[in-house]
């Protein structure tokens, strides 16, 4: 996916929410007197046709050694073609990061390197990298190491528990912080950081054991804070930039690449691809500073909210054949063809399941997704719009519950965009359609949860997700 050049500083993001129209998505209204178009008969689904020119870019990617592979990647950042994760896997965005940066030289759009456009394109890299005087190394105040454009930030001083390095107007800033074990927990530098004011709008959070993500904009700026939990204790970073600062989406990228919290641990293993074309989809998951991913697994096709014993809620496809919840195989007791919501029975781990909302949210009010991931639920805030849920949701994320600040259900999240929009690997909220409580208890019934009472207190993003860890399970269609 080649990346809008500067949209980020500039502050288009909103505008890249709303990509234009294939032509086969236009409706045409037919003229008066005109019979009406017959709609085309649906197409069995099947497997998807291998793509021969992707494959061979794959093997001849594959071929390569894994550091030369990092390489590229790295190149391809710093080249402004590649807005994702540097792990030597290949998938759908190195395949099109190669193809702009073969565009941009004037040659054709293949999606292999031969030898000459690789020196290139590692020259390019490395040049843009000089420019910038991009230096990975250790800062002492914390033990973390970190990439520091230091043409940019120039400014370096200490400050409580960490470094800062500034530019010389101190419209960017770059600040490292390490925590002893028992002074703070990941859950506090998680409700901290996400915190929404009138003045302080989060557009991406996430929130894994081992660490967390959020990013978010003011009037003026944007920002981008991470924090990793270790026996060491917890060390992290936090990157405010001007909205007009130029080329700062290409850096946040390879500041995010370099981050290693612990650099004297033994990292996690990269994620491997479980699908053709796989790859992960941005710096927030990069696999130093990451949970251990453990061994692959099957792609999940939405998340399911367990509801009662053996019994789970899903939004489904209509062309979800065989059902697996866990692994096994999971029985459709009731379905909604409308929606998608289903009903299933199959197995289930123990622990509690969210009450429903007394009543639908307000627009405005705040909202926790926890959608099932390969390490556990992953939490997403967002917050209830007219039409939806304003959130940047994951892949995966079709039936997961949405929550209000006291635990209590909202409603599901409807069935998710095949291809969502990523800019400088940050996923873009967008307003997705829900589930909500009348479709809920009139699928389920008797299975329906019970209401609590109106003043339950509220709950940070961490207790929330802690509580309900179990309520949340990959569901996956194809036996």
């Amino acid at each position: 996916m080649p990346r809008p050049a500067r949209l980020l500083a500039a502050g288009l993001l909103p505008l890249l929410a709303c990509g234009p129209l294939a032509p086969a998505a236009v409706a045409q209204t037919p003229g008066p007197g005109a019979p009406a178009a017959k709609a085309p008969a649906p197409r069995p689904a099947g497997p998807a046709t291998p793509d021969p020119a992707f494959e061979a870019a794959r093997a001849a990617f594959e071929a390569r050694p894994e550091a030369e592979r990092r390489a590229v990647q790295d190149a391809l950042v710093w080249a402004g073609s590649y807005n994702s994760v540097v792990t030597g896997a290949f998938g759908r965005r190195t395949y099109e990061a190669i193809g702009a940066w073969q565009a941009k030289a004037g040659g054709p759009a293949t999606g292999i390197l031969d030898e000459p456009a690789r020196a290139a394109l590692l020259a390019a890299g490395e040049a843009a990298r000089r420019a910038a005087r991009f230096t990975v190394a250790p800062d002492p105040a914390t033990g973390l190491v970190i990439g520091v454009p230091e043409r940019l930030l120039s400014k370096r001083s200490r400050i409580a528990g960490g470094t800062r390095w500034q530019s010389p107007d101190g419209r960017i800033t770059l600040d490292t912080k390490a925590y002893a074990p028992g002074e703070t927990d990941l859950d506090a530098l998680f409700a901290q950081s996400a915190a929404a004011t009138p003045e302080r709008k989060v557009t991406y959070s996430l929130k894994r054991p081992d660490f967390t993500v959020v990013t978010g904009e003011t009037a003026g700026g944007k920002f981008y804070i991470r924090h990793a939990a270790g026996p060491a204790g917890l060390r992290g970073f936090t990157l405010s930039y001007d909205k007009a600062s130029r080329d700062m989406d290409r850096l946040v990228i390879a500041i995010a690449n370099s981050f290693l919290p612990f650099p004297g641990e033994a990292p996690a293993a990269p994620p491997r691809p479980v699908a053709t074309g796989a790859e992960p989809a941005a710096p927030a998951t990069r696999p130093t500073a990451g949970p251990p991913t453990g061994q692959p697994t099957a792609p999940a096709t939405g998340t399911g909210l367990v509801v009662a014993p053996r019994r789970i809620v899903a939004v489904l496809p209509g062309s979800c054949a065989g059902p697996r919840v866990a692994g096994e195989p999971a029985r459709v007791l009731r379905r909604d063809d409308a929606s998608g919501l289903t009903l299933l029975d199959g197995a289930t781990p123990p622990g509690a399941s969210p009450a429903l909302a007394p009543a639908p949210a307000a627009p405005g009010e705040a909202a926790i997704v926890l959608a099932a991931g390969a390490d556990g639920p992953t939490v997403t805030t967002g917050e209830v719009a007219a039409a939806g849920l304003l959130a940047p949701l994951q892949p995966g994320a079709a039936g997961a519950p949405v929550l209000d600040r006291s635990g209590r259900l909202l409603g599901l999240v409807a069935r998710l965009p095949a291809q969502p929009r990523l800019v400088a690997g940050v996923l873009l909220p967008l307003t997705h359609p829900l589930v909500g409580l009348a479709a809920l208890k009139t699928l389920l019934g008797p299975d329906a949860p019970a209401t609590p009472a109106r003043d339950t207190p509220p709950l940070t993003a961490g207790a929330i997700a802690g509580r309900f860890a179990g309520a949340v399970v990959g569901v996956r269609c194809g036996g």
